[in-house]
């Protein structure tokens, strides 16, 4: 499979895609007036203790006062994930009102919500994350041969002091020497020293550490041996890639091109219009059918249709091809657009189990180059398939839209008829309570079209009902759902 990373840099925003056999898979985006935050170690002040949610808010500087979970504070010495629920030590326990501690961000601010914190640190290099609070030794459940987990394992024990802390073996260190692991072990050691003499010197809500800028960040931890090429667009970031590969990553070096045709670089391969595509509710199968995204707050749904599509042989048929291509769309949809949390798929019925079964077993096998932890639950009793995707940063659309100014982001708006209904009703509530010698409307400028041409018997009718004259004054500024009775 060939597989690129085109970077594009501009002065206010960085953006990096992965793209396979020409189709666009993940896009990372990261403005220069906010920065994710996820990976950033902070001195934090608690702020706000809650036993009854075992949670503290953390002050860190932000706009929101973030979140604290006890189960993500750090036992020292133990491992991480051991704890249950109810094994966790009650929240006034472990943190009081005031206190300092260094916290790291596991999830960005996501629209009302605060970002999500532990104490539970870790830095991460190109093969190893470092948790040095914790003990063990894990490995990425992406390197599937026990042999080479085993293998790892080893080489990086037999480098280990007693309580030196606890690592993860990343998926890129698959098949690596112990040369390269010691060499990043080092590094690890060396920046955690590095932190710890800074830390008594920072104040409180200060950052402790940031994480790489996105473009050394993509290097890191979306390279792998099947990228056959890293283009960038911008000569002084390529110049920082070249440095950092040379340093941490050099196999990745002769990979790196500097892209300088005067075509934009993200017109390949039509990036920019999938970009595009990707904001659409809809989005169009080959076959003729489609699938229709809605994301909420609680959970985000996809339905599957036929569509166009009405296939050679049979409906059964025709509807097993269509939820077959639709799995593996969905999968791709899902990255692209970086949809977490809770996600209901609703294919088409299908009476055969063979095919429900080969259906949940093709989505299974399109998520598995998924970066995000996943989990596919298989098929309700109301024959909806629920699955979760791991969030840690703000889905496509709420990075790249707003709420719809006319609708608030609901999606749909009054119909005219709908408006002027309440303009009725409101004059004559008015009516009834206020004494005045005349009324006048203020509301937009098709509203006061309807009023006055096609709606003009009723008014008439209602003029004399209450015995006022009523006026219309069109207010350009005025969304549909808007206007005023004024009393005059």
């Amino acid at each position: 499979m060939s597989s690129e990373i085109l970077i594009n840099v501009t002065p206010c925003e960085t953006r990096a895609v992965v793209v396979d056999n020409g189709v666009l898979q993940e896009v990372f985006i990261e403005r220069t007036e906010y920065r994710g935050l996820v990976g950033n170690i902070y001195k934090g002040k608690v702020c706000r203790v809650l036993p009854g949610m075992q949670a503290a808010f953390v002050e860190i500087g932000l706009a929101r006062a973030a979140f604290l979970h006890a189960s993500d504070i750090s036992i020292p010495g133990g491992h991480t994930g051991d704890l249950q629920e109810t094994e966790v030590p009650p929240i006034e326990s472990l943190l009081r009102e005031g206190q300092e501690i260094l916290v790291q961000v596991i999830k960005d601010p996501m629209g009302t919500k605060g970002a999500r914190l532990t104490t539970q640190l870790s830095v991460s290099s190109r093969y190893l994350v470092y948790m040095p609070d914790t003990q063990g030794v894990g490995v990425s459940l992406k390197i599937e041969d026990e042999t080479e987990r085993e293998r790892l394992k080893g080489v990086l024990a037999s480098q280990l002091e007693e309580n030196n802390g606890g690592y993860i073996l990343r998926t890129a260190a698959e098949g690596v020497t112990e040369t390269d692991l010691a060499a990043d072990l080092q590094f690890l050691h060396r920046l955690w020293a590095k932190l710890m003499d800074r830390k008594a010197t920072i104040k409180c809500s200060e950052p402790l550490y940031e994480d790489l800028p996105l473009a050394l960040r993509s290097l890191r931890d979306l390279f792998s041996p099947d990228i056959e090429r890293i283009r960038i667009d911008s000569q002084s970031t390529f110049d920082s890639a070249v440095k950092f590969a040379e340093g941490f990553m050099p196999e990745c070096v002769l990979r790196l091109e500097h892209y300088q045709s005067n075509d934009p670089l993200f017109d390949l391969f039509g990036v920019e219009d999938e970009i595009r595509k990707a904001l659409e509710r809809k989005v169009s199968l080959k076959s003729g059918g489609y699938l229709i995204f809605d994301q909420t707050e609680a959970m985000t749904t996809v339905d599957v249709n036929t569509g166009g599509f009405v296939g050679h042989k049979n409906l059964e048929e025709t509807i097993f091809k269509t939820n077959l291509e639709a799995a593996r769309a969905i999968a791709r949809q899902l990255r692209l657009r970086n949809l977490g949390g809770i996600i209901i798929l609703d294919f088409i019925d299908m009476d055969e189990e063979e095919h429900r079964e080969q259906v949940i077993a093709t989505l299974e096998k399109a998520m598995m180059s998924d970066r995000a932890r996943h989990n596919i639950c298989g098929v309700s009793e109301l024959g909806l398939v629920e699955m979760t995707r791991k969030r840690s940063r703000e889905s496509l659309g709420h990075v790249l839209c707003e709420p719809c100014p006319a609708c608030d982001g609901k999606g749909y708006a009054k119909s005219i008829e709908t408006v002027c209904y309440e303009i009725y009703r409101e004059i004559l509530r008015e009516a009834k309570q206020y004494e005045t010698s005349r009324f006048l409307v203020l509301a937009s400028l098709d509203v006061i079209d309807k009023l006055s041409d096609e709606d003009s018997t009723y008014v008439a009718e209602l003029e004399e009902f209450i015995g006022k004259p009523i006026e219309f004054k069109p207010e350009r500024q005025y969304g549909r759902e808007q206007y005023n009775v004024v009393l005059m």
